[in-house]
């Protein structure tokens, strides 16, 4: 195919590549300012967001006359679950804009370098709609299920939490995604749609429970009462009695077996305090149970071997071995002795070697 070339010495050729460099110019100057422009709203939210959160974080610590976040769980618990909203829907709202922010730079950017995209795009929407409804029910499904958690105040940024898929504390809550760091220091990055329940852990109160196994042959009255006295003791203790609700309370006898009776105390503590007190209550009851002279019972374990012990271990199981086949048409028979042998073995005595 024949390619007439350019008249490079025509006026007219000069005229549409200046023309050419010119829009080329106006657009990446379009496309720039479009760019910066979304850089400095962003910014600019992100900023008035953050001004907000900080505004009410510090209210609320100032009303309870505190320094620190953590300390405001000496505060009543509103105070604490206003922090903590509050920071959570910050983040989700500074995500929102972050999205919302690039759709609309693309759109815009779209528009300046391809103008007929925009209107051959529109007759694609159906399309690109039932794609999303066949391809992104995933995505949809977290991002419903991450709004209606953090609008109906499930938890939290610092709330300890049981999703059952991780244990620990809520570091970040966005619109798909919620990041739980457990004991061992792992982030578990939690899916909002494969959220099914919740159990917060920071919310108004907990329990310490504790069962103390005790000889058979001890007196119950004098345990519940030097239980109950340790544990008081620690509620009036100074340092610990800002964490603690309520007096301690013996449940009673809970259990008893051959061994050991198992003996029952409850203290309920802030919502954040319950690990902490309950180490201490228990170096305390041991401490209580050596002064009057009872001796802890040794709680033997049963340990299983062998196949009941594979049956019982998760991704173990006993092999499974096929019957070795017999041949019924096969007849035993006694193996004949030698004539020798035989005489010797009739009178009692042992062959010759």
């Amino acid at each position: 195919m024949f390619v007439a070339t350019p008249d490079v010495t025509s006026p007219t050729f000069w005229v549409r590549v200046g023309r050419f460099f010119v829009d080329a110019g106006g657009n990446l100057l379009a496309v720039a300012g479009i760019i910066v422009a979304a850089i400095v709203i962003v910014w600019i939210l992100h900023r008035v967001i953050r001004l907000v959160v900080t505004r009410i974080v510090n209210g609320a610590k100032s009303k309870a006359q505190v320094a620190d976040t953590m300390a405001l769980d000496r505060s009543p618990v509103a105070s604490v679950r206003l922090v903590q909203r509050t920071r959570t829907l910050g983040s989700i709202l500074r995500n929102i804009i972050n999205v919302l922010a690039v759709i609309v730079v693309l759109l815009l950017v779209l528009g300046v370098v391809a103008p007929n995209t925009l209107g051959s795009l529109t007759l694609l929407t159906a399309a690109v709609g039932a794609g999303l409804g066949f391809g992104a029910q995933n995505i949809i499904k977290d991002v419903l299920n991450g709004i209606f958690i953090v609008a109906e105040d499930q938890i939290g940024i610092g709330d300890v939490v049981d999703l059952g898929l991780a244990t620990g504390v809520v570091e970040s809550v966005s619109v798909r995604i919620t990041q739980v760091r457990d004991v061992n220091g792992t982030l578990w990055y939690v899916r909002n749609g494969e959220v099914t329940r919740i159990g917060n852990m920071s919310l108004g109160w907990s329990r310490v429970i504790i069962d103390l196994s005790v000889p058979t042959d001890a007196d119950i009255d004098a345990v519940e009462d030097s239980m109950l006295q340790a544990a008081r003791g620690l509620a009036k203790d100074a340092k610990w009695r800002t964490r603690i609700i309520e007096q301690p309370e013996i449940w009673g006898l809970e259990s008893i077996s051959g061994d050991a009776l198992v003996i029952r105390l409850v203290m309920k503590t802030r919502a954040g305090a319950k690990d902490d007190v309950a180490r201490e209550l228990r170096m305390r009851l041991k401490h209580a149970m050596d002064e009057i002279g009872i001796q802890l019972p040794q709680l033997n374990s049963i340990m299983l071997t062998g196949l009941e012990g594979a049956q019982r271990v998760r991704g173990a199981n006993p092999p499974r071995t096929k019957p070795v086949p017999i041949d019924s048409d096969v007849v035993w028979k006694p193996k004949r002795q030698p004539k020798k042998q035989k005489r010797a073995t009739d009178a009692g005595t042992e062959p010759d070697a």
